[in-house]
Parts: C-alpha cells; sequence; structure tokens
C-alpha cells in the first residue's frame, strides 16, 4: 500500500510542477502582450520662438545637446514594424523602424527638404522615467522613401529588445483596430 502511495505522492508533486511552470509562462507571456513603448520623431531645428522648439541632451556616455521642434513628425502610431538588427562585424546592433503610408510620406518631405540635418528619436519602454529618453540623432543624407530607418540607440540591447517588443504590440494592436 505504500508503494502505492509514494508512487501517487511523486505524481502529484509532478502534477503541481508542471501546473506552477506553465502558469508563470502565461503570465509572462501576458505580461510581454501588454508591454508598449512609445517613440517620438523630432527635426532637428534652429532655436525658435519660445515653446516652438527644446534643446535635449543626447548620448549619456558624452552629452551633446540638440535643438528640436517641440512637435515631433512621428509617433508609434505611424510605425507598422520594428526589429534589432546585428551590425555589421559584430561592432554592435541597430533598430530599425518601418513606417506605414503617412509615416512614409512625412518621412520622405521631410529628409528631402533637410539634408545635413538630424532626426532626434525619443523612446518610452518601460514604467520607469529611467526608461524614457533621447535615443539617437540619426544624420539625414538623402531622401528617405521607403519608409524605413535604422539608428544605433543609446541602450543595452536587451532595452533595445523591450523597446521594439512594445512598439511591435502597440503597432499590432493599431493595426487590429483599423481592420475591425
Amino acid at each position: 500500500m505504500k508503494v502505492y502511495a509514494s508512487r501517487f505522492n511523486i505524481y502529484l508533486v509532478m502534477f503541481l510542477g508542471l501546473t506552477l511552470l506553465t502558469a508563470c509562462q502565461t503570465s509572462d507571456k501576458s505580461k510581454s502582450d501588454k508591454q508598449v513603448s512609445l517613440l517620438r520623431l523630432h527635426m532637428e531645428s534652429a532655436p525658435g520662438p519660445e515653446g516652438t522648439t527644446q534643446t535635449v541632451s543626447l548620448l549619456r556616455a558624452d552629452p551633446v545637446s540638440v535643438t528640436v521642434e517641440t512637435e515631433a513628425l512621428l509617433t508609434e502610431a505611424n510605425i507598422l514594424a520594428a526589429g534589432v538588427l546585428d551590425a555589421p562585424a559584430g561592432s554592435g546592433f541597430a533598430v530599425e523602424i518601418e513606417f506605414d503610408d503617412i509615416g512614409t510620406l512625412i518621412m520622405e518631405q521631410y529628409s528631402a527638404a533637410n539634408p545635413g540635418k538630424h532626426f532626434v528619436i525619443f523612446g518610452q519602454w518601460g514604467e520607469k522615467k529611467e526608461d524614457g529618453r533621447w535615443l539617437a540623432a540619426p544624420l539625414i543624407t538623402r531622401r528617405i522613401n521607403n519608409g524605413i530607418i535604422s539608428f544605433t540607440p543609446d541602450m543595452s540591447r536587451d532595452d533595445a529588445y523591450r523597446f521594439v517588443l512594445g512598439l511591435n504590440n502597440f503597432s499590432k494592436k493599431m493595426h487590429e483596430g483599423q481592420s475591425k
């Protein structure tokens, strides 16, 4: 009789362990599905009347000040997809953002009219204030007519993955709402 009782206890322990493991995975998955990130793409600008421009600090290691237009050109609402790319020769990584039709048109107009200036990118990917900051200022070298921008962000690779996950979650929710 004791033999059957010990088998039963082993099966019970295994069942409870699998149940807890599955529950933990489910809660992590649902938590990652709910994560949302914010993105603001601003245009570099000369200082203007009060309220139309602001000076921001980029790069935490070696700060650089840049003046930007206060109003963002594009936001996370204009994003179709985002991804983290490995840079050539293992020299790091980049974040790539693909914008929708409206975002592509805006990016094309501003990049064609402002060669030599910078797009300045702000990102928020967590609940803490430290999880949001000015990430990059890619130089405009040509007209961008494909709606895709790549930049090396001032963040860790783990933060970049969380940032991209949140942007893609937001994009998915936006497009589900438009298709209904």
